[in-house]
């Protein structure tokens, strides 16, 4: 059997070939930085949109920690995202190249290498009204604070101070709310009465802002601040408030949009006036609509209902395994009746990476 040879320069060359290959492999798809700059983890807070699992565990009817959620995540394995797949936080996780999911602060298969790289504080609806998780017995943002604060004590313990105060400063943060007082406090539970929209979208907006100041003061500094999504154009509130047609309902995305500009405004001079940070309203509000309206331009061929059941009310307990399902959930724009789809989310921080990237770091 005659035996191949390999000279020295050609097995070089073949290590340097296979090197060089590995390293455009596993850059492909995820952001250059700059080099003097690093961001170590994805901090999230705020609703279900970002929730990765910590409502499993509450007596809440909204969770999702049950198939056919996670239908497309790790395996179809549902941990509690309010998705067939991975979430916003999980998505920019990877991109920038830290890992492939933020796993839920309050899972109990947390290790401790999972605190260095971020964790998801957010509760799926949750908001910035107090009242909003109260009427969902969620978590709170004052208590999302609160397990932020016991995180912080947990990294000093795993890497010192220093290092810590490196992390909390140079970590994406990610803060999602809205959605929720909009759609459900206000509007379908009509829980604030002597509120109308201009004071309600005040003491959200407020309440916002007052929330950025204090994971501010605990060190955080660059901080992507999510904006309300066209939430008239999900597709339960079509089904709520829609008509017959199920149109987009406007009043809601017009109390959204009150709401955007207010909270952009406060948070524009937030960042004025907080020394070394990055404070960054994120509009969502634009791309996601476009996506809705455009749908097909983005390959998706449904828009008005979620790929779970009927896609016209079914979210959280509503969607189980009782339901039937669509065959392939990246045709569809929404996943349940409220929440996108992975293949949406993915089209989403695609948009605003490209538009915000440079500003966040």
């Amino acid at each position: 059997m005659m035996q191949l040879t390999t000279s020295p320069m050609a097995s070089s060359f073949l290590i340097r070939f296979i090197v060089l290959f590995a390293l455009c492999y596993k850059t492909k798809g995820l952001i250059k930085l700059p080099p003097n700059v690093t961001v170590p983890a994805v901090i999230a807070f705020g609703d279900s949109i970002v929730d990765s699992g910590n409502n499993n565990d509450l007596k809440t009817l909204v969770k999702c920690n049950f198939p056919p959620y996670g239908k497309d995540f790790q395996g179809g394995v549902p941990t509690g995202r309010f998705c067939n797949g991975k979430i916003p936080s999980d998505i920019l996780a990877e991109q920038f190249g830290i890992k492939g999911y933020v796993p839920a602060y309050l899972d109990p298969n947390l290790k401790s290498s999972d605190l260095l790289t971020g964790v998801g504080f957010a509760s799926g609806a949750s908001g910035y009204d107090p009242l909003t998780p109260q009427i969902a017995s969620v978590i709170p943002l004052s208590a999302q604070l609160d397990m932020f604060k016991e995180y912080i004590g947990k990294l000093k313990g795993i890497v010192g101070e220093e290092r810590t105060n490196f992390i909390l400063a140079n970590s994406l943060f990610v803060v999602v709310g809205g959605s929720d007082d909009i759609a459900n406090t206000y509007y379908v539970v009509h829980a604030r009465l002597q509120y109308d929209i201009p004071a309600y979208t005040d003491l959200m907006s407020n309440s916002a802002t007052n929330f950025i100041k204090e994971i501010y003061k605990l060190g955080a500094r660059r901080i992507a601040v999510l904006g309300a999504p066209p939430i008239g154009c999900v597709p339960s509130q079509r089904t709520l408030a829609g008509g017959i047609v199920r149109e987009c309902a406007e009043k809601y995305n017009d109390a959204a949009k009150l709401f955007n500009s207010k909270l952009s405004k406060q948070l524009d001079s937030l960042s004025q006036n907080s020394p070394n940070s990055r404070i960054v309203y994120i509009d969502v509000y634009t791309p996601l609509l476009d996506i809705i309206v455009n749908y097909q331009k983005y390959g998706f061929k449904v828009v008005d209902r979620g790929c779970c059941g009927t896609g016209k009310l079914e979210v959280a307990v509503l969607c189980n395994p009782l339901d039937a399902t669509c065959s392939d959930a990246s045709e569809y724009v929404f996943w349940d009746s409220y929440h996108p789809t992975e293949r949406a989310y993915r089209k989403l921080v695609d948009s605003v990476l490209e538009r915000y990237l440079n500003r966040l770091i």
